[in-house]
C-alpha cells in the first residue's frame, strides 16, 4: 500500500509539473511583452462607492478582476487598494448591480451602484475548488446563508437546512440534544446505510460524516460530528448535487457534497458583536389515550368475552391498583421543558492587507425527559488573512475548535412506557423521591424507571484547521496550496450502579461501567494551479490539482465490573474485572489528481469539463484506481438577439445540462484482506474475515437538465430541473452459507439503484418600497427511488428486504382481509395457503419515503421590523400502531367509539389468539395511514433599535429578536410526530421558543 501511495504521489507531481510548464510557456510571451512596454506598474487607487441617493455604501466588495485579492468599503463607502494600471476593478454588493471599471492609471474612482433587487446572479457561490456566480453556474448548487442559519435555535448546522433546499432531506434521528440527523441529497444511492453519507467539507477540509458511536441513548442514530461547530459562526452552506458540481470531488462526492464556510474577517475598523438568546423546548403534541374508567371498562369486557375470572395475578390493575387513580404518563416521561441558553461574541477588523476574526460561543440545553440531563458546548474560532503589498502572495488561516459534553441516561427507555402503562398504575417515586420498587414488585413487575440512575457522560473535542497559501505567478496565473488537519476525540463513560435496579434483583447485579474512546484524525494537502485568460469574447479558466489525504481512526470499547462502591464506578483501577475489551485502529489513504476546464463565449455559452483520477487504500491491487468526470453546459438564451433588450417580461433565461460519473469507496478498511484475531489462549489465531481482492468501486452516473428564468427585471426567478442518478456495482456484504464459517464477504453485487426527480425553486421580490419589502422563496421536490435491477434477488438474503421496481426504503406487509367472522379477530391473507404466515405472504410494499416535499420561506421588512417565517410540507404515508384493546396496556381514546360499532377494532380479548392476530395486523397494510403535514418550521421576528438611540451608548446596532421553531403542525396523522410516522409513538421534533439580543460595537 505504501508503494502504491508513493508511486501515485510521484505520478501526480510529475503531471502537475508538466501542466505548470505548459501554462508558463504559453503565458510567458504575453507577460514579457507587458513588462518590456512598461504598460503596468503598482499604484494605489482610492475612491467612494455610493448608491443612487448619494449615500456611501458599507461592505461593497472591491476585487481586481481575475485575481484573488481585493477589499471592502467602510461605513462611508470609502476604499483603498494597491493595483496595477492595467487592472479592472469589480464592485459587487447584494441588492446592487455589479460595476466593472478599468483603472487606466487613475488614482481616484467615484462609483455609483444602482439597485438590483434580484441580483442573485452576481452573488458568488462556493463550488468547492472554485467560486462561481449564480448566473454563470452550470451545475446544481443550493445555498443557505448565515441569516437563515443563525435564526434557528439548533445545535447542528445540518438541522438548519430543513425545508430550505430542493432535493435535500434532513431527518432527525433523535429527540435528545446532540443526536445525528440523516441528510439525503437526491435520494438513497447505496444498499448499505453507511454508503449514503454525503461529503462534509469545512473551509476546504473534509471530515468524516458518519455519526459518532455511543453506548448511551444516543446510540441508535449516533452523535452528530458537526455538534461542535457553532451555527452562528457559519457564513453559508452550499449543497452540490449534480455531476457537474460533484465530479471534481470524485468518489467522495457520490452522495452529494456539503460545503460549510465559516465567517471571515473584513477590512475596516475593529467591530465587536455579541448574540445572546434564551428560551425553552417541549414536546408539541400528545396522543389521546383512555382515562382510567374507560380503560378499566375495556379490561373488564375482555375478561367477560374470554369467559375468564379476573385474579390478582392476571388483573392487578382491576383488583390491586387504585381504581380512581389517573396519571398522564406522557407528561411524566417527557412533559418537561428543556431550557436553552446560547451566547457568542466575536471581534473582526483589519486593513487592506490583513484581516482577522475571533469568535467564541457557549450553549447549554436540557431535555424534556424525566431526570436531570444536560448538553453543553464551548466553541471558538479564529481567522487570519494576509496579502503582501504587491498583492501576489496571500495567506488564509482558519481554525475551529469545540468541546461539548453530553450527560444522558444509559439503557433507559424514555418514551415507550408513556403509552403502554395503565393509567391507574402506581407512582414511580415514593414521597421521599426514592424509586417506588415495592408497589411494582408486589405484582411481579419491574418499575419502569429501572436503570434510572444510570448516567452517561460523553465529552468530545474537535479541531478543524485549514491553511491556504496562494501566489500569483503571472497575471491570471496563480499557485495555491490547501493544507488541512482535523482531530476529533470523544470519551464516553456510562455508569450503571446497583441502585438503578430493584432490590429484589440486586443480589445478581454488580456495579458496572462502559467505556468508549474514539479518535478520528485526518490530514489533507491539495496543491493547485489556476489559470484565467480572456481573448476577445472568449473566457478560459483552468484548474489542475492533486489531493493527498490520510485518515486514521481508533475505537476502544470495554467494561469494568465489580466496583466495591458506587463512588468508584469509572475508575478502572478499582474494577475487579475488565471484560469485553475491543480495540480497533484503521488507516485510510486517498490520493487523486483533478482538473477543471471552464470555457465561456461572450458570457452566453458556458462549457465546464471536469476530470478526476482517484486512488483508495480500501481496494486491493489492480482495483485501487478509478476515473471519474463530468460535462456541464449552459446557454443564457436571454442574451440572444431574438429576446428584445427592452423586454420587461422575460429578463433572464438559461438552459443548462450535465452528465458525469462519480464513485464511492464508503466501505470498511482492509476488507480485501484475510484478517485474524488472537485466541483466548496463548499463541493462537483465528480468522474473522475472508479476503476478496476483486471488488471495486461503486459507480454513480448522474444526468440533469434544467431551465432558469427571470421575469419583470428579475423580480421573479424560477428554476426547474430534472435529474436521473443510477448507482451500480453495489458494494455490500455478500451473504455466505454457514458452512463457510462466515456470515458474509465484501463483494460487488449486480444491482442498480435509480433516483429520478423533479425540483423547482421560485424566488420573488413581491414588494419593494421605501419602507416595506416582501421577498419569498418556494422550493418543491418530487423524488422517486427505485431498485432498477438485481439479478438473482430471489435467491439472495435480500429477497425479504427489496423488490425490483420498488424503492429501497420499503416495508413488506401482509394484506389485511378484515375481521374474521368466526373469531372477531383481525385476519391477513395467507397467499400461498400453506397454513403459516411468513415473508412469502408479505407482498405489499409500503414506501416510507415522501412523495414530495418542500418549503415556502417569507421575509418581510417594515421600517425597523423584520419578519421571516418558513412553512415546510411533506406528502407521505406512515403507519399507526393500534394498541391491544383488552390487554394490560393503555389504548387510544377512539377505541371506545370503535368498540361500540365493532367495525374497526377486533373483539376485546386478552387471549393468545387475539395477541397473535394483533401482531399479524401490525405488519399489514391495515396500519397504513396518511402522514402528510404542513409545519411552521421557523419564525423570526426582530426589531432594529434606531441608530440615533445607540450613538450615545457607543453602539453601532442593536437588534431584539424572537424565534420560534416547530410552532404549528397541520396534519391528519394521529401519532405523536408525523415526521417519524412509524407506529405513531415516537417523536424527534421539539417546539422551541427563544428571545434574544444582538449587539454591535
Amino acid at each position: 500500500m505504501k508503494n502504491f501511495y508513493r508511486r501515485g504521489m510521484l505520478v501526480i507531481i510529475f503531471l502537475l509539473f508538466l501542466a505548470f510548464l505548459f501554462i508558463l510557456f504559453s503565458t510567458q510571451a504575453k507577460a514579457s511583452n507587458l513588462h518590456t512596454t512598461n504598460s503596468f506598474y503598482q499604484q494605489q487607487v482610492s475612491g467612494t462607492v455610493r448608491n443612487g441617493n448619494g449615500d456611501g455604501l458599507l461592505g461593497v466588495t472591491v476585487l481586481v478582476k481575475n485575481q484573488q485579492y481585493g477589499t471592502t468599503t467602510n461605513a462611508d463607502g470609502v476604499f483603498e487598494l494597491q493595483v496595477q494600471s492595467v487592472d479592472t476593478l469589480v464592485f459587487s454588493s447584494v441588492g446592487y448591480k455589479k460595476v466593472e471599471v478599468a483603472v487606466q492609471g487613475r488614482t481616484v474612482l467615484d462609483i455609483v451602484m444602482l439597485e438590483d433587487m434580484a441580483s442573485l446572479g452576481e452573488v458568488e457561490i462556493n463550488a468547492g475548488y472554485y467560486n462561481v456566480t449564480e448566473r454563470e453556474r452550470t451545475g446544481s448548487i443550493s445555498r443557505v446563508t448565515s441569516e437563515e442559519i443563525e435564526n434557528q435555535p439548533v445545535i447542528s448546522p445540518i438541522q438548519a437546512l430543513q425545508g430550505r433546499m430542493a432535493g435535500v432531506e434532513v431527518i432527525p434521528n433523535s429527540n435528545l440534544p446532540g443526536g445525528a440527523s440523516t441528510i439525503k441529497i437526491r435520494g438513497t444511492n447505496s444498499l448499505r446505510e453507511e454508503g449514503n453519507y454525503p461529503l462534509y467539507i469545512i473551509d476546504g477540509v473534509p471530515i468524516n460524516s458518519s455519526p459518532i458511536e455511543s453506548n448511551s441513548n444516543l446510540g441508535f442514530g449516533g452523535i452528530d460530528p458537526l455538534n461542535t461547530i457553532d451555527p452562528s459562526n457559519i457564513e453559508s452552506i452550499e449543497i452540490l448535487k449534480d455531476a457537474d458540481a460533484t465530479a471534481i470531488y470524485g468518489s467522495r462526492g457520490a452522495n452529494g457534497v456539503v460545503l460549510i464556510t465559516t465567517k471571515k474577517g473584513r477590512h475596516g475598523e475593529m467591530e465587536i458583536s455579541t448574540r445572546i438568546y434564551s428560551g425553552f423546548s417541549k414536546v408539541p403534541n400528545r396522543v389521546s389515550l383512555l382515562h382510567t374508567q374507560d380503560y378499566l371498562n375495556i379490561r373488564r369486557r375482555a375478561f367477560e368475552n374470554d369467559e375468564v375470572e379476573p385474579t390478582e395475578a392476571n388483573a392487578y390493575d382491576l383488583l390491586v391498583w387504585n381504581q380512581n387513580r389517573y396519571t398522564d404518563w406522557q407528561d411524566v416521561f417527557f412533559g418537561q421543558e428543556a431550557s436553552i441558553t446560547d451566547a457568542n461574541v466575536n471581534m473582526t477588523g483589519g486593513d487592506e492587507n490583513t484581516q482577522f476574526r475571533l469568535s467564541g460561543s457557549y450553549r447549554n440545553q436540557g431535555t424534556v425527559f424525566l431526570g436531570d440531563y444536560n448538553y453543553k458546548r464551548f466553541s471558538g474560532s479564529a481567522f487570519l488573512s494576509h496579502t503582501t503589498a504587491n498583492k501576489k502572495f496571500q495567506l488564509d488561516l482558519s481554525l475551529n475548535y469545540g468541546i461539548d459534553r453530553n450527560d444522558m441516561a444509559g439503557f433507559l427507555e424514555l418514551t415507550g412506557d408513556a403509552f403502554y402503562l395503565s393509567p391507574n398504575a402506581p407512582s414511580l417515586f415514593n414521597e421521599d423521591n426514592s424509586i417506588n420498587w415495592e408497589e411494582w414488585s408486589a405484582v411481579g413487575l419491574e418499575n419502569p424507571l429501572s436503570g434510572f440512575y444510570n448516567k452517561s457522560k460523553t465529552q468530545a473535542k474537535n479541531l478543524n484547521t485549514n491553511l491556504v497559501l496562494s501566489y500569483q505567478l503571472l497575471p491570471g496565473f496563480s499557485f495555491k496550496t490547501n493544507l488541512g488537519f482535523t482531530n476529533y476525540h470523544s470519551n464516553e463513560l456510562l455508569k450503571r450502579p446497583k441502585r438503578s435496579f430493584s432490590p429484589a434483583s440486586q443480589a445478581n447485579i454488580e456495579n458496572r461501567s462502559n467505556h468508549l474512546f474514539l479518535e478520528r484524525k485526518s490530514f489533507i494537502a491539495e496543491p493547485q494551479l489556476d489559470y484565467h485568460h480572456t481573448i476577445g469574447k472568449a473566457n478560459f479558466n483552468m484548474l489542475i490539482g492533486t489531493t493527498f489525504q490520510e485518515s486514521r481512526s481508533g475505537l476502544t470499547n470495554l467494561q469494568g465490573t465489580g466496583y466495591a462502591s458506587e463512588g468508584l464506578i469509572g475508575n478502572l483501577n478499582a474494577a475487579q474485572n475488565i471484560i469485553s475489551p475491543a480495540d480497533e485502529n484503521t488507516e485510510y489513504r486517498y490520493s487523486a489528481i483533478f482538473s477543471r476546464i471552464g470555457l465561456n463565449w461572450d458570457k452566453r455559452y458556458f462549457l465546464n469539463l471536469t476530470g478526476r483520477r482517484d486512488g483508495s487504500s480500501r481496494f486491493g491491487d489492480g482495483k485501487r484506481l478509478a476515473n471519474f468526470g463530468a460535462l456541464g453546459a449552459a446557454w443564457i438564451f436571454s442574451e440572444e438577439s431574438f429576446i428584445p433588450n427592452s423586454s420587461s417580461f422575460l429578463t433572464f433565461g438559461k438552459l443548462r445540462a450535465s452528465y458525469g460519473t462519480t464513485g464511492s469507496d464508503q466501505i470498511g478498511d482492509y476488507g480485501y484482506l484475510d484478517t485474524y484475531s488472537p485466541t483466548l489462549g496463548p499463541g493462537g489465531l483465528f480468522p474473522n474475515q475472508l479476503s476478496n481482492p476483486d471488488y471495486s468501486w461503486e459507480v454513480n452516473k448522474k444526468l440533469e437538465a434544467a431551465i432558469e428564468l427571470g421575469f419583470f427585471d428579475n423580480r421573479v426567478n424560477i428554476s426547474a430541473s430534472w435529474y436521473r442518478n443510477r448507482s451500480s456495482n453495489q458494494l455490500v456484504g455478500f451473504s455466505l452459507p454457514a458452512i463457510t464459517g462466515f456470515t458474509s464477504v465484501q463483494a460487488n453485487l449486480p444491482a442498480t439503484v435509480q433516483n429520478t426527480g423533479f425540483e423547482m425553486v421560485l424566488a420573488s421580490n413581491l414588494v419593494s418600497g421605501q419602507n416595506f419589502e416582501w421577498n419569498t422563496n418556494f422550493n418543491f421536490s418530487i423524488p422517486k427511488n427505485e431498485l432498477l435491477r438485481y439479478p438473482g434477488l430471489q435467491e439472495s438474503t435480500y429477497a425479504n428486504k427489496y423488490v425490483v421496481g420498488e424503492p429501497l426504503n420499503i416495508e413488506l406487509l401482509y394484506q389485511y382481509t378484515g375481521l374474521d367472522p368466526e373469531t372477531g379477530f383481525y385476519s391477513v391473507l395467507d397467499r400461498n395457503d400453506d397454513g403459516s404466515l411468513d415473508y412469502e405472504d408479505r407482498k405489499i410494499a409500503l414506501d416510507k419515503s415522501p412523495s414530495f416535499f418542500g418549503g415556502w420561506n417569507h421575509e418581510l421588512n417594515f421600517k425597523n421590523f423584520s419578519l421571516q417565517f418558513l412553512w415546510r410540507f411533506v406528502k407521505q404515508e406512515g403507519t399507526l400502531e393500534l394498541f391491544k384493546a383488552g390487554f394490560l396496556q393503555n389504548q387510544r381514546a377512539e377505541v371506545i367509539d370503535a368498540l361500540n360499532t365493532n367495525t374497526q377494532y377486533q373483539l376485546v380479548s386478552r387471549s393468545t389468539a387475539a395477541s397473535r392476530a394483533y401482531n399479524n395486523v401490525l405488519n399489514s397494510n391495515y396500519t397504513i395511514t396518511d402522514a402528510s403535514f404542513l409545519r411552521l418550521q421557523n419564525l423570526n421576528l426582530s426589531y432594529d433599535v434606531p441608530k440615533n438611540w445607540l450613538r450615545p451608548l457607543g453602539m453601532k446596532s442593536a437588534t431584539l429578536f424572537f424565534t420560534g421553531q416547530n410552532l404549528i403542525t397541520l396534519t391528519s396523522y394521529k401519532g405523536l410526530d408525523p415526521e417519524i410516522p412509524n407506529g405513531g409513538i415516537n417523536f424527534n421534533s421539539l417546539r422551541s421558543i427563544t428571545t434574544g439580543l444582538n449587539l454591535k460595537f
